[in-house]
């Protein structure tokens, strides 16, 4: 019986380029209009209920319904997508609760009372592209990295690169729950009336919040960027330079020295954003 002839060898297929379920535009475009849908609602909500502060209630929820939009039509690596989801998810919620626990029978924060105060009757019109308009936008553009870095298809499998970003998400959310819930309790106590909060997180950075909030959205970056959507660096670039130098850091120390008048022995001996050792008063 002769030999049987050998197989011809099959050829190794090219990998398929880069699919989405949507392709990235349309995914950009959906989540900008639902952006738009849920500003306007909450801005009509603001109108009936006289306070614009629930604005700020929303902050958390808005990124968390950007990233829900995106996870339902882009069609990235599964594991990718549900990381993105699941870390924007947790961090919208937590904040969205706590500034409802914190703000619930205050009334309208000082500061839209203040604008409410100098723009009269404009004030509806102003603060809707003021407030809900500039929320909105920041919104879409910061999340960038959880809407772009669920599109990406590869590497098919979580990285190192992946863990860092889950890494740094957690020590974000850690300083910010853990310092909410030590200046909650500072300012629980009758006796801390007029008093500057420096003990615990705050002994180290006057702001654990503000750098905690940071921390998630760089995590979030890294986790995108394992995916390739390194690009979207502007995004967590963005929020940080609004947490320190515009609506943040600068915004409440802007009044706070006037209200609490220890607080510029604290400011000489403090840290403002990165936690580092007290300077020796």
């Amino acid at each position: 019986m002769p030999p049987s002839p050998p197989r011809p060898r099959r050829r190794a297929r090219a990998p398929s380029p880069p699919e989405t379920a949507v392709d990235l535009g349309t995914i950009l475009l959906a989540t900008a209009l639902a952006t738009l849908l849920a500003q306007l609602l909450l801005w009509l909500a603001s109108l009936r209920l006289r306070d614009v502060s629930i604005v700020d209630i929303y902050w958390g929820l808005g990124f968390a319904l950007i990233a829900i939009v995106a996870a339902a039509l882009a069609g990235g690596y599964p594991w990718r997508k549900l990381l993105l989801t699941l870390l924007t998810v947790l961090w919208g919620l937590r904040l969205a609760f706590y500034l409802f626990w914190r703000n619930a029978g205050h009334g309208e924060d000082y500061r839209y009372q203040a604008m409410r105060r100098h723009h009269g009757a404009r004030f509806p019109l102003v603060s809707l592209a003021t407030v809900f308009g500039l929320q909105g936008a920041l919104m879409w553009v910061v999340s960038l990295p959880v809407q772009v870095g669920q599109t990406t298809v590869a590497p098919a499998h979580l990285t190192w690169l992946d863990a860092a970003g889950a890494a740094l998400w957690a020590l974000g959310l850690a300083c910010e729950s853990v310092g909410d819930w030590q200046l909650a309790r500072f300012k629980a106590d009758p006796a801390n009336a007029g008093a500057v909060m420096d003990r615990g997180l705050w002994r180290y950075t006057r702001h654990p919040n503000y750098f905690g909030d940071a921390c998630v959205w760089w995590g979030l970056w890294l986790v995108a960027a394992a995916g390739g959507a390194w690009w979207t660096v502007l995004s967590p670039a963005l929020m940080t330079f609004f947490l320190m130098k515009v609506s943040g850091v600068a915004l409440l120390e802007r009044s706070i020295g006037r209200r609490r008048p220890g607080y510029a022995d604290y400011v000489a001996r403090t840290s403002a954003f990165i936690p580092w050792f007290p300077k020796a008063g």
